[in-house]
């Protein structure tokens, strides 16, 4: 996975191409012991300087919104707007439950296929990973990683890609929700 997003992760906002949308993937806002989570604000950090700059037009907020008291997509587009990004260049995509969903969804439902996605780099590679064997020509915004993160961060990832290694080759998994076409189109010029 490491190999495959080499070159394709980039970290200096310069240094990313202007492109229609940005997916932005989804964690919880805070941690287990209720803390606000340095993942989501980071990456909230990220997809913020990406619109603001006019990098992206659009950021499609894609996350779990599984139970009604829990719901990714809205807390980003709250943090997102908190930090001047205009609510209507925001898209919910509530159907996010996993990275695989989201990269799908993105080119599938929301119609767009190169675009910019927002997340920490080592869950970029699995991101990547996703949208190769997709044949989805994405490329990838770091946003800060945590100093010292949970090491079961790392470990839940080590699974995860594990996990998408066998949704690609051997499984061949699809999104839990597809959904018809909902074409982005930001009206921005």
């Amino acid at each position: 996975m490491e190999r495959s997003a080499s070159g394709r992760i980039l970290y200096d906002l310069e240094d990313v191409p202007v492109r229609e949308s940005a997916l932005l993937l989804g964690t919880s806002w805070s941690s287990r012991s209720g803390r606000p989570n340095r993942f989501f604000q980071y990456r909230i950090d990220a997809a913020s300087e990406l619109i603001l700059a006019n990098r992206v037009r659009v950021i499609v907020a894609s996350g779990d919104n599984s139970h009604y008291s829990y719901n990714e997509p809205l807390a980003m587009q709250n943090a997102l707007v908190q930090q001047g990004v205009p609510e209507e260049r925001i898209t919910l995509d509530y159907a996010g439950f996993r990275t695989l969903d989201s990269i799908v969804r993105m080119h599938e439902v929301f119609q767009q296929s190169d675009f910019v996605v927002v997340s920490q780099p080592f869950h970029l590679a699995r991101a990547l990973f996703i949208a190769d064997a997709r044949g989805i020509p994405a490329i990838g915004y770091a946003a800060a990683d945590v100093e010292g993160g949970s090491i079961g961060v790392r470990i839940r990832e080590y699974a995860a890609r594990v996990r998408a290694v066998l949704d690609v080759f051997v499984l061949h998994t699809e999104p839990r929700f597809l959904g018809d076409p909902e074409p982005i189109e930001s009206g921005i010029d």
